[in-house]
């Protein structure tokens, strides 16, 4: 009698457990949100994924995440929602959705956007074994340097986008110019080869900036230092896994006082300290300005001749240069509040392998977006231009494998594998893969982060002598806490080489 209940009351839960979707019959697993991670799901709602990456959103986005949306139905049992932010608002939006627990899968985040400070906090989850069971063709397709830079205390937190391994230093130009004047930028291997362009445009183009923004001085730092925290870094060539101090570094002084003599040529635009990138191709398109120092990369000048509705060239001043900030460059992590780990997993693993989908993303739905002229190469559709298109990319450099995005006819055909060649010549830091942990020196860090915003701006701008602002600032820094710091990077450098 007593076996007779049991069976029976076995049989009943078990019908219990089916129609509340719970049982894993033939469609797989269960994951812990009692979704079955299986692309087909055996009678189960599509699964809603949410993306969260920093962009303006397009006037077509609606379409596109409609056509994404019947795609990933069939492939994997999912819809897609595409919450782009505008960078500006970025910080404020994200860190109200992290602190208040709001559910979503997927997020940007780079080396320079938070990554290691979400880490610390247990924004992300720990993928390798999500990877393992949903994203198997991803190992492949990144390759081992790839993942190995991506990851923090050896645990992978988020996939970085597989694009340039690597960071060169050089130019944008407005063609025109180049042209008018005749410049030979073929031949130009360093700094000192643009000085007489500059002073070309100085003395022939009034009202026309040789060069805007400071910024680039960041540009010129990570291209030649794997910086790890408060001007410690391991330059570029070292063989040794010990960080230096850049203020006393002599290649570091001397492009500074390099910098110094550009701004009192008047090379530099008026608002050189607080300039940046975007206004220096906004001033180029509107005549203003001639160079606008770049993160350079192949076809990086098409590129952007294509989003602009310019002609710009590029010209490299430096090799690629491959730290750990550059593999974390660009990455989506999996939130630690989504509703479907698995599924969101299965998403990844298709913007790496899966060319239609990637394409829909970076450019949107074929004929009414863009038309193909080959199997890989597209142009607006007629009628449309950069200025009037309704999708415009909203950052294919941010998402799965970019090997597989569509050209556009003005760009270069070779670009993917002249990109392969430019990855292959990257010399890799010897501390690819180390990310410094804050914690044990977090109030030397707010200490000397204080110092270096009341001299890293003015160094930049060339504004004064490089030489008699280093000695300030090496001087307040040392009462910030700076040897504490030094101290601690030593110690985790040697650890990690060990454990590595």
């Amino acid at each position: 009698m007593k076996k007779t209940y049991h069976l029976v009351w076995m049989i009943m839960l078990c019908g219990m457990l089916a129609l509340t979707g719970c049982a894993k019959g033939e469609a797989g697993k269960t994951t812990d949100s009692g979704t079955t991670p299986a692309t087909k799901t055996g009678g189960t709602s599509p699964y809603k994924i949410t993306l969260v990456y920093p962009a303006t959103a397009p006037k077509g986005l609606q379409l596109v995440q409609d056509e994404m949306s019947k795609y990933l139905t069939e492939k994997i049992n999912a819809t897609i929602e595409l919450k782009p932010i505008e960078w500006a608002s970025w910080d404020d939006k994200t860190n109200l959705m992290k602190i208040s627990n709001e559910p979503f899968d997927l997020m940007f985040t780079a080396s320079w956007f938070s990554y290691a400070k979400d880490v610390a906090k247990g924004q992300y989850l720990e993928l390798d074994e999500l990877m393992a069971e949903y994203g198997k063709d991803i190992p492949g397709i990144l390759g081992e340097d790839f993942i190995k830079g991506s990851r923090i205390g050896g645990k992978l937190y988020a996939l970085p986008t597989k694009k340039e391994f690597g960071q060169g230093f050089g130019f944008l130009l407005d063609k025109k110019l180049v042209d008018k004047y005749k410049f030979d930028i073929n031949g130009v291997k360093s700094l000192e080869d643009m000085e007489a362009m500059f002073q070309t445009i100085k003395e022939n183009e009034p009202g026309v900036t040789p060069i805007v923004s400071s910024k680039f001085t960041n540009i010129w730092e990570a291209a030649n230092y794997d910086g790890i925290v408060a001007n410690l870094a391991i330059p570029l060539g070292s063989k040794e896994l010990k960080a230096i101090d850049t203020l006393e570094d002599p290649n570091f002084i001397n492009f500074y006082k390099r910098m110094h003599q550009w701004n009192q040529n008047g090379w530099f635009d008026k608002d050189i300290l607080t300039s940046d990138a975007d206004q220096g191709l906004n001033m180029i398109k509107a005549g203003k300005a001639f160079a606008v120092a770049q993160s350079l990369k192949p076809g990086k000048d098409r590129e952007m001749s294509v989003s602009l509705g310019i002609e710009l060239v590029q010209v490299e001043t430096a090799e690629p240069f491959t730290t750990t900030g550059d593999a974390q460059g660009a990455m989506l992590g999996i939130s630690r509040t989504s509703k479907d780990p698995a599924r969101a997993m299965m998403f990844l693993n298709l913007l790496y392998s899966d060319p239609k989908l990637l394409n829909m993303l970076d450019w949107g739905i074929e004929g009414k977006h863009y038309v193909k002229k080959s199997d890989n190469i597209i142009d607006y559709p007629e009628g449309m231009n950069a200025d009037t298109q309704t999708y415009p990319n909203p950052g294919g450099w941010m998402f799965g494998n970019q090997f597989n995005s569509y050209l556009w006819v003005n760009e270069d055909p070779k670009k993917w594998e002249k990109f392969e060649e430019f990855n292959q010549r990257a010399e890799r830091s010897i501390a690819l893969g180390f990310t410094f942990n804050q914690e044990p020196v977090k109030s030397e860090m707010a200490s000397l982060a204080n110092v270096e915003k009341e001299f890293g701006a003015t160094l930049r701008s060339g504004a004064v002598d490089p030489e008699k602002i280093i000695a300030k600032w090496k001087e307040k820094r040392q009462a910030a806490g700076f040897d504490k710091v030094r101290a601690e990077v030593d110690k985790q450098l040697a650890e990690w080489a060990q454990n590595k």
